[in-house]
């Protein structure tokens, strides 16, 4: 797909001034051809949750709601899929992540790496094109933990059936994984291998633990199960602290800002942040500031570690050439007696949540900010989904993407600068539930392809009985509560679909 470049003389439209290659100049001198790219990925965060999205939400975000006033907001932004792993392989590679080896379910901290060694991810595509790159959070991606010589066996590399399988007892932890962040473009990162509820506890910095795991958690088990301060039983790093990990990423991210305040290159910085998802552990000073329990003073937590990251792009003068994106990695796991307790619906209007086909599960925030470049308090009701990046960095660098690379990926730009019939729109997008149910998105139209969530919703599967219709269909305009299967109605809208979702299987790509 060529990268449509009529649109860059707007995107490009402030003076250009010259480059220099001297570390030490100051941010005023630098190269403003390209801008930083900041791309803020919360963890579990509902389309509800956020006040700009939901005004009867109980959960205060006034950084977000900033964000979201000087820049533009989508209300109809999908994660490709309903969980986390498989969402962020899609946003870094471009590439739904059910083209992987991960048909359903997510990683753990043990996992196999599962971005293949030869594919494009949005950092190396950025790091070949000048720019710094660095992530700052959650990975959950897999690392290439080395396995005892004892234990090495032909399924042993990424990209086996078992990626997901792997026992910690077969891992020596004394040796640096061979795969992880550094090895998919990122000349920087700190992170942290999987969910906050997910052992191993620890931090890897450029690859490398920060600390040996020569402890041990029992894990955390409260009263409502695996919601409120959950996480499993595993090994730990010694002086790994639970409630710390988020500040933690913050300064982390802040600091590697500060460093490239002066570089003479612009800089990347992909900062999956761990929460609000479990465990639910605001510091204490946000203890009881939402009328939405332990979850929601977690997500408010959240929102203002985005204030702090907007603050220091303020104060070293570097906001106005910074684009940055904020968004969710997947619907909010936020069940019904949560609802019913607290008046608040984080997911809105929408149907499910979390792992579900439905909308609740995939529907999030996304809001993207670049000042002089996309108008302040624009909205786009324009059905997207974030494997758009690596395509939309494509059109901020204006170089072409291979026919391999970001195989369903699109450019969002035209969208974000206002030069919408530039806008090349995908045939369909898809979404992927947590079990694996494909969901079918075209216009108006929803093809959920099978019965039941296909989440954490109950029923999750549902077995037609005869004359029963084997699947969903919803018009989200008449219905975006998706409460009226128009499956057996709309029979040639059903095969139209269908056709479309087996025509990506087969060509392997979407755009």
């Amino acid at each position: 797909m060529k990268t449509p470049n009529s649109y860059l003389l707007l995107m490009l439209s402030a003076p250009l001034l010259g480059f220099s290659s001297n570390k030490n100049d100051k941010p005023a001198k630098r190269d403003k051809k390209l801008p930083n790219i900041v791309y803020i990925l919360a963890d579990d965060l509902g389309y509800g949750d956020v006040s700009v999205y939901n005004p009867s939400s109980k959960i205060s975000t006034p950084n977000i709601d900033r964000l979201a006033s000087q820049g533009i907001r989508f209300t109809d932004a999908h994660s490709p899929s309903a969980v986390c792993t498989p969402t962020r392989y899609g946003i870094l590679t471009g590439c739904y992540s059910w083209r992987s080896p991960l048909k359903s379910g997510v990683l753990n901290g043990y996992s196999k790496p599962l971005i293949e060694k030869n594919r494009t991810t949005v950092a190396s595509f950025l790091k070949g094109n000048g720019y710094t790159t660095g992530v700052v959070g959650k990975w959950h991606l897999g690392l290439g933990w080395v396995q005892k010589p004892e234990s090495v066996n032909a399924d042993s590399q990424a990209g086996s059936p078992n990626i997901k399988v792997i026992n910690p007892e077969t891992l020596d932890f004394s040796q640096a994984p061979t795969d992880g962040p550094n090895n998919q473009g990122f000349d920087y990162s700190y992170i942290l291998p999987a969910s906050l509820d997910m052992p191993p506890y620890c931090y890897l910095e450029n690859n490398k633990l920060t600390a040996p795991l020569t402890e041990q958690t029992t894990g955390s088990n409260p009263a409502n199960g695996t919601t409120g301060a959950f996480w499993r039983a595993g090994l730990m790093a010694k002086g790994f602290e639970f409630d710390q990990v988020t500040p933690t990423f913050t300064q982390k991210a802040i600091s590697f800002i500060r460093e490239q305040a002066s570089a003479p290159k612009p800089f990347f910085l992909y900062l999956p942040f761990p929460s609000p998802h479990t465990p639910w552990l605001p510091l204490p000073e946000f203890n009881g500031s939402s009328k939405a329990g332990q979850y929601g003073d977690f997500a408010q937590m959240v929102d203002a570690q985005v204030g702090k990251i907007m603050k220091t792009l303020t104060e070293l003068g570097l906001d106005e050439n910074t684009i940055v994106f904020f968004t969710s990695d997947n619907g909010p796991f936020w069940r019904s007696p949560f609802i019913e307790e607290f008046n608040h619906r984080a997911a809105s209007i929408y149907r499910g949540m979390k792992a579900d086909a439905f909308e609740g599960g995939h529907r999030v925030p996304f809001i993207v900010r670049w000042p002089k470049k996309i108008k302040a308090e624009s909205q786009c009701a324009e059905p997207i989904t974030l494997t758009n990046l690596l395509a939309t960095c494509s059109g901020i660098v204006d170089k072409n993407l291979a026919e391999n690379e970001g195989e369903d990926s699109f450019s969002i730009l035209p969208l974000l600068v206002g030069n919408t019939k530039a806008y090349v729109r995908p045939e369909a997008i898809i979404q992927h539930s947590a079990r694996g149910l494909f969901v079918v998105r075209q216009g108006d139209w929803k093809l959920i392809v099978g019965l039941g969530s296909g989440g954490f919703s109950k029923p999750e599967t549902i077995q037609p009985k005869a004359g029963e219709a084997p699947g969903q269909l919803y018009n989200l305009a008449d219905d975006p509560s998706e409460t009226k299967d128009l499956y057996l109605q709309h029979q040639e809208k059903v095969e139209q679909l269908t056709k479309i979702l087996k025509k990506y299987q087969d060509t392997g790509r979407s755009r």
